[in-house]
């Protein structure tokens, strides 16, 4: 199920995944194929909403490839916009890879990873863990292991692997712009044990040598802190306007509505003002390490 609506859209499932196997290519050329048969047949994203009873948003996230294509929408528009089964062929081919999909993440965090894969800018604002894109292999292990009711082995793994998928952002020409805002509580707090703790500051350090790379900590002692309500991630799709996204729980929440991302935006550039520089944030960091 997947509860649609422009201001506060909350996806649980049938979401498209970015995977390093090809998943994300699919969903773009499925998504292109069907707008290019639509186009043909000479009908309106909102005609087509009216006349199979998908929302126009859903129409066009299947089209951009940012939402999987579903294969009863698949079957139904092939015959709408006489695709000739040229739609239809490709429904095996979504199913499987949905497949691939649900064992690699989980389900509360499809959404966020695929749009994250293809952003222009990623802005982060982090008030209880490391940020998933800068953590190691061993601290996002621990956070799993330590999860409850507890998971299993196999799906740690999963988990474990595709957390370092997303990671391949930061290999990517150009880079993203990307910047964080960490809680320095998140960094005094030594998840895993501390030599994993150590290891993950370090990487911190390593990642914040990185030119374009930007990382900022908000010192405990602070007495102006505009990020009080809780998390919350900016992204910039290509060729569309900056979306927002949080979660709490593993309820998730991606936000379009022009006026809600930019008041976040907004929260987001005074968080940044109110905390260390990135020389003062990195320096903190090594403090805190000597501090052991």
């Amino acid at each position: 199920m997947a509860a649609d609506g422009v201001t506060g859209t909350v996806f649980e499932d049938g979401e498209k995944e970015v995977l390093s196997d090809g998943v994300a290519e699919l969903y773009s050329a499925v998504g292109k194929l069907i707008k290019f048969f639509r186009e043909r047949a000479g009908y309106t994203q909102k005609q087509v909403a009216k006349l199979t009873g998908y929302s126009e948003d859903q129409i066009g996230s299947m089209e951009r490839g940012v939402r999987t294509a579903r294969v009863e929408y698949l079957t139904v528009v092939d015959d709408l916009f006489n695709a000739q089964g040229a739609l239809k062929v490709v429904a095996d081919d979504v199913m499987r890879a949905q497949v691939r999909m649900k064992e690699r993440h989980p389900a509360f965090n499809k959404t966020f990873t695929s749009v994250e894969a293809r952003a222009l800018e990623i802005h982060d604002y982090s008030t209880l863990d490391i940020p998933g894109l800068l953590q190691t292999e061993a601290h996002t292990r621990a956070l799993y292991e330590m999860r409850r009711p507890w998971l299993s082995v196999e799906q740690i793994e999963k988990w474990v692997e595709a957390r370092r998928a997303r990671q391949e952002i930061l290999t990517r020409w150009p880079l993203p712009l990307m910047t964080w805002v960490i809680d320095e509580s998140v960094l005094r707090r030594p998840l895993g044990g501390w030599d994993v703790h150590e290891e993950q500051l370090r990487h911190i350090l390593k990642i914040g040598e990185i030119r374009g790379l930007e990382i900022q900590v908000m010192p405990l002692g602070s007495t102006e802190h505009a990020g009080m309500g809780g998390p919350f991630t900016l992204l910039t799709p290509p060729g569309r306007p900056q979306i927002a996204y949080v979660e709490v729980q593993h309820v998730n929440r991606l936000i379009t509505d022009p006026e809600e991302v930019r008041r976040m935006a907004a929260r987001y550039g005074t968080l940044r003002g109110q905390s260390l520089n990135v020389r003062e944030s990195l320096a903190l960091i090594e403090k805190i390490l000597g501090e052991r």
